[in-house]
């Protein structure tokens, strides 16, 4: 058993859960402690018997909740020690017993999940991505990604499912409220990924046996849901895939958790 959930992703918060069935883990706690609460609670699972965090990286839509959910619930968190050093205000927090480090490239293990974090573009101390294998099913989060490279797209093959990221539409972003710096960010080489290179990277991963995919960190003033599923379903049936089914897709919610996703 390999499970997934989203539990909120987008610009305003993102938290991730993945189970087996000896082993609970978030990826990031991007919101407050309470609403990380709520949603467990909905998927009737008890906080205090997760086995850890794992952290991509600072920012506050990754980190919100961090310290005070550890705190509460003494729950060891698992960071790289720049991502760790770039949050001063959440690793007061956290009981430093439960503070674990890893380094980037370096495979270690949480109960009976092996774990494999990668670099990615973007702007921050030390971002990661996560492969997460159990029993030899692969899934992997890959998200606040500035643009694709040949090595995410190494680390990301033979995964099962990918958490992936998709952004922004580039038109969407162009017209949307934000400020010139703020859209130069977003569309530049360390900032978000697009729909259509979401799109382009699942079309590549469908070749390495890629089943099923959720697109995560939606911007909520430059991008929609539909507009994210469209724009990924016409670059692969594009690239003739889709048109049996071969792969299952979904948009992840930034108020809701998703469905289970059950590898």
């Amino acid at each position: 058993m390999l499970n997934f959930c989203s539990l909120y992703s987008g610009s305003s918060g993102n938290s991730l859960f993945v189970e087996t069935q000896n082993t609970k883990l978030l990826v990031d706690a991007g919101v407050s402690s309470k609403k990380i609460e709520k949603a467990l609670e909905d998927l009737e699972i008890e906080p205090s018997s997760l086995d850890g965090i794992l952290i991509t990286h600072e920012h506050s839509d990754h980190v919100q909740g961090l310290g005070t959910f550890s705190k509460k619930f003494d729950l060891p968190v698992f960071v790289n020690q720049e991502t760790l050093d770039a949050m001063p205000k959440q690793k007061d927090k956290i009981s430093s017993n439960n503070i674990k480090t890893f380094k980037i490239a370096d495979k270690f293990s949480i109960g009976d999940l092996d774990i494999k974090p990668f670099s990615i573009p973007h702007d921050a101390a030390n971002p990661c991505g996560f492969n997460i294998w159990n029993k030899g099913k692969k899934l992997s989060i890959a998200t606040d990604i500035g643009h694709m490279t040949n090595d995410i797209l190494k680390q990301l093959e033979e995964s099962l499912f990918v958490m992936l990221e998709a952004n922004y539409d580039p038109e969407v972003l162009r017209c949307s409220s934000y400020p010139f710096s703020l859209k130069s960010r977003i569309a530049g080489p360390i900032g978000h990924l697009s729909n259509e290179v979401a799109g382009k990277t699942i079309s590549y991963l469908l070749k390495s046996g890629l089943k099923s995919a959720m697109l995560g960190h939606l911007s909520k003033e430059s991008n929609f849901p539909e507009l994210a599923y469209q724009t990924v379903v016409d670059e692969l049936i594009g690239n003739s895939y889709f048109e049996d089914n071969s792969i299952g897709l979904s948009v992840a919610s930034r108020d809701t958790h998703s469905e289970l996703v059950q590898l």
